[in-house]
């Protein structure tokens, strides 16, 4: 999650914050460190992604004034002209798409084969869009039908073949250093002239399913580098809490906070070769 200013020349200033969301709520704790990981790991993503496309940074430089804390979590940002899609890819079936299959064997009106389970790979990955609901502000899957006729069959085309590009150099990245990426999204926007530029964070672990790759088995949840620890602690009976009731999710327990940082930092260090410091 991020908070976002304007900086006097009219650039996005974004502060990864440590907050964490599940199920379309704030969470009441935070997870120490986690906006410097999202941020330093993003950084590292748009270097091997340049070639494919351009992203929106200008400067890592904390602005006049700011904050000594922002440090570490702060990006200067180019505005853009934000393209109202989730740019989704999958590898793999989980999550959304798994219950859309089990319903129809279609993922964003996609056809997929029969005999597919909890983390089965596709046969190739696939594009699978969403779009802001007209209420609210909850995410909803679409086809890509319905992504054309919001944004112009061109603009859908290149939305397309960017997000496949850029999910398969990551999917190979992250395989080499024993990480499936199951699936990830993107966001894009354009500049004034009409660049494509990939924006806000990319190839998290709040954006992205990590799974070790050495323990993959399809026909059940996976473990993960990812804010699925958390979702699962809320569904769990250990929570307490009802999915479906009104009431906010309660606050995790620290060892639920100490374990998510951990994994945090373990896909950053995984992905990077880097230690973490």
């Amino acid at each position: 999650m991020r908070d976002l200013y304007r900086n006097e020349a009219g650039d996005l200033i974004m502060v990864a914050s440590d907050r964490i969301s599940a199920y379309d709520w704030v969470l009441p704790s935070e997870i120490p460190d986690k906006g410097r990981v999202l941020t330093r790991l993003s950084l590292w993503w748009f270097d091997r992604l340049a070639d494919l496309v351009p992203h929106h940074v200008v400067s890592t430089d904390l602005p006049d004034g700011a904050p000594a804390d922002w440090e570490g979590r702060t990006l200067v940002c180019r505005s853009l002209r934000m393209v109202p899609v989730e740019c989704v890819a999958r590898g793999y079936l989980t999550g959304s798409g798994l219950v859309e299959y089990d319903e129809s064997r279609t993922v964003c009106g996609i056809t997929l084969p029969e005999g597919l389970s909890d983390g089965s790979e596709l046969p190739a990955p696939i594009f699978t869009p969403a779009t802001k609901a007209a209420v609210g502000d909850h995410d909803e899957n679409v086809t890509y039908e319905e992504v054309a006729r919001q944004v112009g069959a061109e603009t859908a085309a290149v939305l397309r073949q960017t997000t496949l590009a850029v999910y398969g150099r990551a999917r190979d990245i992250a395989r080499d250093r024993g990480i499936i990426l199951a699936d990830t999204k993107f966001e894009f926007g354009h500049t004034e002239d009409g660049t494509l530029v990939i924006a806000d964070e990319v190839l998290t672990p709040d954006s992205s399913r990590f799974w070790p790759a050495a323990s993959w088995q399809p026909g059940r949840p996976q473990p993960s580098y990812d804010k699925q620890y958390v979702r699962d602690w809320l569904t769990s009976p250990a929570s307490g809490w009802d999915r479906r009731g009104e009431q906010p999710p309660p606050a995790l327990p620290d060892e639920v906070v100490a374990a998510t940082r951990a994994k945090y930092l373990e896909a950053y260090e995984m992905l990077t070769g880097t230690p973490w410091a």
